[in-house]
């Protein structure tokens, strides 16, 4: 297969500093708890928001070095639809100056958040519903730029440090062999045909930290690990909640704590080796703590960032669609269809029908996949990737990447759905069954992402 195209949007690049140069940084939060009624994204089911647990929060952080920014933005939501972000981006720049290209706009994936109404929208919503999610999705770009723009308007001097951890009693692969050969998807726990994981886990836990002065400002965290542990029908961040409530107590209230999500479209927080119940928000909470526990370990260990000039790359990959029969169509759009429907269709049936019928309406046009790169100095990079992704393709980026510390955040600047890596494709099951996108797009995106690492990085040593 020739190698799909891509395009170059904008190379931006801080050239030599003064000496005089320092980081500045500022941080913000913004709820966007939505009324109680909306519907409920995650699930191929509807239902809606009866009750709130916890609020749910828009963070940003405005990095700037030498008169150039950069924003690094998370919300607590299942996903950051293209429309939304593309039109929080507008806004952000409307009302800070940071251009499009420099801002990173990432989901922590919580399923007990709102339905965003994007260019598809497999809910069937009506009613008072639809007409909820119109609305909130509507005015979030709104909130987001907000929280944008108070970072912005506080940012001071600051120093960086940054550390990895390790935890690997959290996340499992959620691939698995079986006795009879067939790859198992979620099989259930202790179930006996279980051979082995069919992949990996990625274990660490990235953070940094940022203080002015002595003051705490901000500890940016991200850890692979699929965010579905609480269900139901109550607002919450999952377990970033409890891992936001453990490390304001340590460094203060004042301090925010942005969480955003590695690498872990094939992994979750099921251990299949156990008959121990782990749902609800107590397994949220003991997921919550245990990271919080590895993040403060960090914080002694931490390694000043050394200052030099923030760098960002973006490109967009034109992927290609994954392969479906004409012959699909007719019967997957009466299965789309009934959606809602108590037993509509077998599980795989229901996801299999949604993808192929996107498919066909997009008359063979690729998918748009933007990835985005951020630097700082020659020691820290952000890798942004717009899709549940495999997590043998995040540790490839890091594995690659030519700085210290390469931190990788999925379904931000977009959201296109599973991205597996070239391997899953034969073996199939759910995450397989659901990407729109053909064998191979996962590696064409690590090969983007990894250009345009090592082109910061050569810029960076010219200097």
């Amino acid at each position: 297969m020739p190698r799909p195209t891509c395009w170059l949007i904008l190379t931006a690049f801080a050239g030599a500093l003064p000496a005089a140069a320092e980081w500045r940084a500022g941080v913000a939060h913004t709820k966007i708890t939505p009324p109680l009624g909306m519907p409920m994204a995650g699930y191929y089911h509807n239902r809606g928001a009866t009750g709130l647990h916890d609020d749910l929060y828009a963070k940003a952080l405005v990095l700037e070095r030498d008169g150039f920014k950069a924003a690094l933005v998370v919300f607590d939501l299942i996903s950051a639809p293209e429309a939304i972000v593309e039109q929080a981006r507008k806004l952000v720049e409307q009302q800070t100056g940071i251009p499009p290209e420099r801002v990173m706009i990432s989901a922590t994936h919580a399923h007990t958040g709102p339905v965003l109404i994007s260019r598809t929208d497999r809910y069937n919503l009506e009613g008072k519903m639809l007409e909820l999610a119109k609305r909130y999705s509507a005015d979030l770009p709104g909130m987001v730029a907000a929280s944008v723009a108070k970072a912005n308007a506080s940012l001071a001097p600051v120093t960086i440090s940054s550390a990895s951890g390790h935890e690997d009693s959290l996340a499992f692969n959620r691939r698995f062999f079986m006795c009879d050969g067939t790859i198992g998807w979620n099989p259930g726990k202790l179930n006996p045909k279980i051979v082995k994981p069919a992949g990996p886990i990625d274990p660490e836990v990235a953070v940094v930290y940022l203080e002015t002065g002595a003051k705490p400002l901000a500890t940016y965290v991200n850890y692979a690990l699929h965010l579905d542990t609480v269900g139901g029908e109550h607002y919450s961040a999952d377990y970033p909640y409890t891992l936001y409530s453990i490390l304001g107590r340590v460094k203060g209230s004042e301090m925010v704590t942005l969480f955003t999500q590695g690498t872990s479209g094939n992994v979750n927080h099921i251990d299949v080796k156990s008959g121990a119940p782990q749902r609800g928000h107590h397994e949220a909470a003991r997921i919550g703590t245990v990271l919080a526990g590895e993040v403060v370990k960090m914080y002694p260990k931490l390694q000043p960032v050394r200052e030099g000039p923030i760098q960002t790359r973006r490109e967009i990959m034109k992927l290609p669609l994954a392969k479906f029969e004409q012959s699909e169509v007719a019967p997957a759009r009466a299965t789309a269809a009934k959606f809602g429907e108590p037993g509509a269709a077998p599980f795989l049936e229901l996801v299999n029908a949604f993808k192929v019928v996107e498919l066909a309406e997009r008359n063979g046009k690729p998918v748009e996949a933007e990835v985005q790169v951020i630097t700082a100095g020659d020691q820290l990079a952000w890798v942004a990737l717009p899709g549940e992704v495999f997590v043998e393709l995040g540790q490839a980026i890091k594995k690659l990447s030519p700085f210290r510390q390469t931190i990788v955040v999925e379904l931000a600047n977009g959201s296109i759905g599973y991205i597996p890596n070239r391997k899953a494709y034969p073996e199939g099951n759910y995450e397989v069954v659901s990407a729109r996108v053909a064998e191979g797009s996962g590696e064409m995106l690590v090969d983007a992402a990894l250009r345009m690492l090592n082109d910061c990085w050569e810029k960076r040593k010219a200097e």
